[in-house]
């Protein structure tokens, strides 16, 4: 990043609060960073909705605060208050010990308020509303639910509503709920707050503009601070395995395998410093952190190795997140993505990556982490497992799908480019929850008036009012409202008993799975995000099963053993690719270049995926015909792969997404057949070719959506079914 001119010429400074100017001294600084530099007239006036996007520990909290304070302590009877919305408690905290350090120089409160925080430091914001309020969205929800009568006068003297991570929330469930929330704050005290964003990993600022505004995007002010070329350094080691190394051993055994080199290496290298490890799975997190953990016992040295997930006891993960942060000792922490948002552990050198990352966002937000301090690279460290190839080797195999796909991602990342959240999804899930909160904050509505502030003028714009209508006779069927003869909704006997329990506050559910049973006897559970229908083909435990039944409401997965051979290495339910993911593994397959950053074995593994590649004639066919199936290759992402899969299903093609291909049961000529049918079609009615679906509720609320809601929302969501039709146009005007 560019220095900005010291604070002595800098314009920023001057306008400053002159406490503030002192605070700056104090602290050390020679001059302010760039996005602080351009954030301050930006913010000074309250009087605009800002976006300040910068890499991990550029100063983007100091970037809001400097000028938010400063509008707080100018010339107003009593101070105002700002709202902060944080995704994570742990940030909160985080943010509290930063915020007051200065704030106290101020004689300004700050208050931190989640479920960890006491009664008592919550009353002094009730008490007297100014200040700074930390909060994260289920408890300003519960504000709302229950204090919603004492919330304008709670609100009267707010000047600003600050959202941190805001990338973490756009797309989802819990960001619908957050839109609804600042919506509802606004009407509440009649009139707009400024919002400010604060991210350091946004794919697309016309996207983040409109979540953040979506009735006024364009009159969002984006401060996009660009690094300064920050050097990055990666390594990328290939592994294999055969596949009793993907079984379970018998108890009390275990076999060497891929991940045991893996671990052996990891200690090797990351001994002595602090570093994160990013597994792809909380099982992954437990496995390595043990092994490593025991190999520290071996060599009779202090552990260094300390597991991080959802799962975990706060205090075991605040005792890891110590370890990383007070320095004493060298610690590494291996993490899901528990690890990836702003929370401050400390300086970090390397960044381990175990199979391919999420997605391109996700890589990117971990090597944040990484190379903090003034002249260090970033480092990455990819670890990537691939089975050894036989006769039965899967085309996943033997394109080495895991490798080329974390190369792809790794180029992406280089290139500066990564996913733009995607924002089709309906929530309507999400809209059940607020239509109850709306009501329990205002102790009764009238549908007119729930109409009025999540529809006509809220987030959830664009949903008709026959589907409202249908909606709340759907909410009193399963008696969650009831009407009074004068028009009113009230909750129902279940609304109010699910209303009262604490769980209300979250619009997400958190690590739902479903349970895998074979001849009455339990394999384990999964959490399962994709497409579910019956004879479908699912990985577990190393072994390849066949859904016999799924069971929605139990969460139960019926599965009989499926005799297919060697399982490929995608299973099915991960993490989706982004469409210019798989586009960019095309190019890794087409090329013949030697990637340096590529281990001995890597480069092996990457020679036979391209030699696989060559052979199929995949650079000019989109299709190749082996043992019955034609393996389809759209290199799309996967809302394209899973619709195509399920429409082609429903001409009576059976149809698997299997990440590079899609699977069909039947040959070239029948599935160029059914492409043409599909591609001749007028339209596509959701209420068939979903009708095999079995798993279309996934978000919180959705069991309580009518039938048609149900599939609207999953459609828009899960699929991409105007893009799978598109594909079939495409893929029959071409011939191949």
């Amino acid at each position: 990043m560019s220095s900005p001119p010291s604070n002595s010429e800098s314009a920023g400074f001057e306008l400053l609060e002159p406490r503030i100017q002192r605070w700056i001294w104090s602290e050390g600084w020679t001059s302010l960073r760039d996005a602080q530099e351009r954030a301050i007239p930006a913010l000074l006036g309250a009087d605009q909705d800002v976006i300040i996007a910068a890499a991990t520990a550029a100063g983007k909290t100091e970037a809001a605060f400097l000028p938010i304070l400063t509008n707080l302590l100018q010339g107003q009877d009593s101070p105002g208050a700002v709202l902060y919305i944080s995704p994570l408690k742990a940030l909160i905290n985080d943010q509290w010990d930063r915020l007051t350090r200065l704030c106290d120089e101020l004689e300004l409160p700050v208050i931190a308020w989640h479920g960890d925080i006491s009664a008592s430091r919550k009353h002094r914001f009730l008490k007297s509303p100014e200040g700074i309020l930390l909060i994260t969205p289920e408890s300003l929800e519960a504000l709302f639910v229950n204090r919603g009568t004492s919330l304008a006068g709670l609100f009267t003297n707010l000047r600003y509503l600050v959202v941190d991570e805001l990338h973490a929330f756009i797309g989802s469930e819990r960001g619908k709920q957050l839109q609804s929330l600042m919506h509802r704050v606004e009407t509440i005290i009649d009139r707009p707050l400024p919002r400010v964003g604060l991210s350091a990993t946004l794919g697309d600022m016309t996207l983040a503009a409109a979540f953040l505004r979506p009735n006024a995007p364009h009159h969002v002010s984006v401060i996009d601070s660009k690094g300064s070329g920050q050097v990055l350094k990666v390594q990328i080691r290939g592994y294999t395995e055969s596949r009793q190394d993907f079984s379970v051993p018998p108890e009390g055994e275990e076999v060497f395998s891929a991940d045991h080199a893996i671990a052996e290496h990891l200690f090797q290298v990351l001994r002595g410093s602090n570093n994160l490890i990013f597994p792809n799975s909380r099982a992954q997190v437990e496995w390595f952190a043990d092994n490593l953990r025991r190999q520290c016992e071996l060599v009779g040295v202090p552990n260094e190795f300390w597991p991080h997930h959802g799962s975990l006891a706060k205090d075991i993960r605040e005792e890891t997140e110590k370890a990383l942060k007070v320095g004493g000792q060298p610690a590494t922490a291996v993490c899901t993505t528990t690890l990836e948002l702003g929370v401050d552990i400390g300086s970090i050198k390397t960044v381990a990556q175990i199979g391919p990352p999420p997605s391109v966002a996700s890589l990117r937000q971990r090597l944040g982490r990484s190379g903090r301090r003034p002249g260090e690279a970033a480092i990455l460290r990819s670890y990537c497992k691939e089975r050894q190839l036989d006769d039965d080797s899967s085309l996943s195999d033997r394109l080495r799908q895991g490798l080329v796909q974390s190369i792809a991602m790794i180029r992406l990342l280089m290139q500066g480019w990564f996913e733009p959240p995607r924002v089709q999804g309906l929530h309507l899930s999400t809209l059940v929850q607020q239509c109850l909160s709306v009501i329990a904050q205002r102790g009764g509505a009238t549908a007119a008036e729930i109409w009025s502030t999540l529809i006509r003028s809220g987030p959830f714009a664009g949903l008709e009012q026959g589907s409202f209508l249908s909606l709340l006779r759907a909410l009193g069927e399963r008696d969650l409202i009831t009407q009074e003869a004068s028009g009113l909704l009230l909750p129902g006997v279940l609304g109010e008993r699910m209303i009262n329990h604490y769980d209300f506050y979250s619009a997400f559910v958190s690590n739902e799975e479903f349970r895998l049973v074979c001849d009455g006897k339990a394999l384990g559970s999964l959490p399962v995000s994709r497409p579910l229908t019956v004879d479908q083909r699912i990985i577990f435990a190393g072994r390849r099963w066949r859904v016999t039944n799924v069971d929605t409401e139990a969460k139960v997965i019926v599965v009989r053993p499926d005799p297919g051979g060697a399982p490929p290495s995608f299973d099915g339910l991960g993490a989706r690719v982004h469409r210019r993911v798989r586009q960019e593994m095309k190019t890794v397959l087409l090329e013949a270049d030697a990637y340096p950053y590529l281990d001995t074995t890597a480069q092996e593994l990457l020679a036979q995926a391209r030699s696989t590649f060559s052979d199929l004639g995949l650079a000019q066919s989109s299709m190749t015909e082996s043992g019955g199936k034609t393996y389809l290759f759209t290199w799309q992402g996967d809302w394209t792969n899973d619709a195509l899969a399920i429409l082609l299903t429903h001409t009576g093609l059976p149809s698997e997404n299997a990440g590079l291909v899609i699977e069909v049961e039947g040959n070239r000529a029948s599935l160029e057949s059914s492409l043409r049918e599909i591609a001749g079609w007028d339209g596509i009615d959701e209420s068939i070719v979903l009708a095999d679906v079995q798993n279309m509720a996934q978000e919180k609320w959705d069991w309580a959506l009518p039938p048609t809601l149900l599939m609207q929302s999953y459609a828009r969501a899960q699929l991409d079914l105007d893009g799978a039709k598109a594909l079939a146009v495409k893929l029959s005007s071409n011939h191949i």
